[in-house]
């Protein structure tokens, strides 16, 4: 049995539209009980919410199928500090990943300063933040995404709020998403699954593609992104297949040809 990890946008659809073939072969996964989750560097969204937006485009999938950066912080963070304090900038999804996990907002003395996507945070905010920084708060970042694809064109993401607070202040974030282990781990352990049965379905090479291989993940890389074949020359490492889209994956060749690797190595 392998499962998959599959990233949304680009992959899934672009923007409020659908990707040819993307339903089907979500149905197919639901349908053979094949283990997948989404994964997302969107810390906006809480898994409901991406539930909901699926739903409105023909995907019916349980919140159990969705693995956000903001999950995978509030975790780590649990992990590392019971009950802590945070400072968020950020939004729903992120607050309401935090709280579950035990975690208070906080306006003062956080233990950590934590940074998501999103359109309210202000110049006010970012003031509060350096200076809880440079009184000794952690810097987190749920992702290091330089901008973000809206159906406006494309805004500033988390990696852009982090690397004013990082010039501020002269300290470096520490990231959670996607190509983190910490996130693609987590993912993969949910799912109940080992390195060498897992399938990363991504269109960016950086985040994707990098964490998979990273992991000794099966990676394919998908053009219905942001990625083209000519911009593979970039980079000094490759995802295991090329696809022109997630409707040209065949599970049961992909099924043989891992069984085939494994057996090689």
């Amino acid at each position: 049995m392998i499962g998959y990890l599959i990233d949304m946008d680009g992959v899934i659809y672009r923007g409020t539209r659908l990707i040819s073939g993307a339903a089907r072969f979500v149905k197919m996964l639901i349908d053979r009980e094949i283990p997948f989750s989404f994964l997302t560097n969107n810390s906006q969204k809480t898994r409901r919410d991406v539930v909901s937006k699926l739903s409105r485009m023909g995907i019916d999938v349980d919140e159990e199928h969705v693995y956000t950066c903001a999950m995978a912080t509030a975790r780590f963070l649990a992990s590392q500090h019971s009950n802590g304090r945070a400072f968020v900038i950020g939004e729903s999804g992120l607050t309401t990943a935090l709280h579950r996990n035990g975690f208070t907002t906080a306006d003062s003395n956080p233990d950590y300063v934590v940074v998501g996507e999103g359109r309210t945070f202000t110049a006010e905010a970012l003031e509060a933040a350096t200076n809880m920084i440079l009184n000794g708060a952690k810097l987190i970042a749920t992702n290091m995404d330089p901008n973000c694809p809206t159906r406006h064109g494309t805004r500033p993401g988390c990696g852009a709020i982090v690397a004013m607070l990082e010039a501020a202040t002269g300290v470096r974030a520490f990231s959670v998403g996607k190509p983190s282990p910490i996130m693609m781990r987590g993912a993969r352990k949910a799912l109940g699954l080992d390195a060498e049965h897992t399938v990363m379905i991504g269109d960016t090479m950086e985040t994707d593609i990098l964490g998979g291989l990273q992991l000794g993940y099966h990676t394919i890389l998908v053009l219905s992104g942001g990625t083209r074949r000519a911009d593979l020359l970039q980079y000094a490492y490759r995802p295991d297949q090329i696809l022109g889209s997630i409707a040209d994956i065949d599970h049961e060749k992909l099924l043989a040809t891992m069984a085939g690797d494994a057996v090689r190595h």
